[in-house]
């Protein structure tokens, strides 16, 4: 048996009856779990609850959304303005969790949450019409093959099934180590693709404290159980950062692990990160001050700021540091005039000399205000 039919039959057996063997003990919010049907709780397999960074109208997307569970506890968090697409592979699970849609629309006050056939590492392909396509037109010479071929690549491009930047918020909880190796390159670069500007992403999954041998990774119950196939933990983020990501942080990080193989510890984290806004670098006259307590900080794109030190920054890194993720740890100071922007990106370590922000106001930006040129 191949790792991936290890996955498909342990996840079926998993939509008809639970299997303990496949959870980590995770504290949900208990009123939220209370408008769940007992069935799609039971069923659900997982090591963290990404949902509760969801905010009150973000479009979330869930990899590998299993019974629906995560999709249900999101949706009440996203509210009536939010909605929630849950992608899964297998059709036993995805048949649970679309068991309960009109149920769960009517607790909810509106269908919101919708789940979608596609492997997490193709998000433009949607499997069932793949196969609607096929019925209609079997694959039986080359002449057909060619002609499939052509029309997926068709629908790839012009209608794909998760469009590019319309996601606010990548969710998956214990599902990106069960693909496998050679393919989460391309998994990484889909979940960019489809997160708007600034979008988030939050990953509970197993990292290892060491690097998983082969002979742990061949073995289909391992791979299948969420252990042989996951990611090193200094690797797990690691792929974030090639992938394009920044403000990549650990949200939770497990007090012990879950399991031990073969001396390995297993442990149960979330990782967030976020999507660069995608805006060229122009220089406004923007500087930031790190707060500390380090002696300097570097980010994401190799930019380094001294502590209490004015550091020259481009307009878009502004917004970055001052309004997203990192802005408890910077003043920010904005140009004390207009001045025309320049395309320019500050080599790191460039100070702003005082003379150049005299009368600037120094704060961070309030939520909502701008700060463009």
């Amino acid at each position: 048996m191949n790792r991936s039919q290890a996955v498909m039959e342990r996840y079926s057996a998993g939509a008809a009856a639970k299997q303990e063997s496949l959870c980590c003990p995770v504290d949900y919010d208990a009123g939220l779990l209370a408008l769940l049907p007992p069935e799609i709780v039971a069923r659900d397999y997982g090591c963290g609850d990404p949902s509760r960074l969801v905010q009150a109208g973000d479009a979330v997307l869930d990899l590998g959304s299993g019974s629906g569970k995560v999709c249900y506890l999101a949706a009440q968090r996203a509210g009536a303005k939010g909605r929630v697409t849950g992608v899964d592979m297998n059709p036993d699970m995805l048949a649970l969790a679309r068991k309960y849609q009109r149920e769960m629309a009517e607790k909810l006050g509106g269908d919101r949450v919708r789940f979608l056939r596609a492997r997490i590492q193709d998000l433009a392909t949607d499997l069932d019409a793949v196969e609607a396509r096929l019925s209609r037109n079997p694959v039986s010479d080359a002449d057909s093959l060619a002609a499939f071929e052509q029309w997926r690549a068709r629908q790839r491009a012009e209608a794909p099934m998760i469009p590019d930047a319309s996601i606010d918020l990548v969710i998956s909880n214990c599902v990106l180590n069960l693909v496998e190796e050679e393919d989460r390159h391309q998994l990484l670069a889909e979940v960019f693709r489809v997160l708007k500007p600034g979008g988030r992403v939050a990953i509970s999954d197993i990292v290892a404290d060491e690097s998983v041998p082969e002979a742990l990774k061949d073995d289909p119950d391992l791979w299948s159980g969420c252990i042989a196939g996951a990611f090193q933990e200094q690797a797990f983020l690691e792929a974030f950062a090639r992938a394009g990501f920044v403000a990549i942080a650990i949200d939770q990080w497990a007090d012990a692990p879950w399991r031990t193989v073969a001396g390995i510890e297993f442990r149960p984290v979330t990782v967030t990160a976020r999507k660069g806004e995608g805006r060229a670098c122009l220089d406004c006259g923007h500087a930031v001050i790190y707060r500390g307590p380090y002696h300097s900080v570097t980010d994401d794109e190799d930019h380094v700021y001294f502590r209490g030190e004015r550091m020259a920054v481009c307009e878009r890194t502004f917004r970055l540091l001052t309004e997203g993720p990192y802005r408890e740890h910077f003043i920010g100071i904005a140009p004390n005039g207009t001045r025309e922007p320049t395309p320019w990106c500050a080599p790191s370590g460039t100070r702003r000399a005082a003379a150049h922000t005299k009368g600037a106001v120094h704060a961070a930006p309030r939520e909502g205000n701008s700060a463009c040129c």
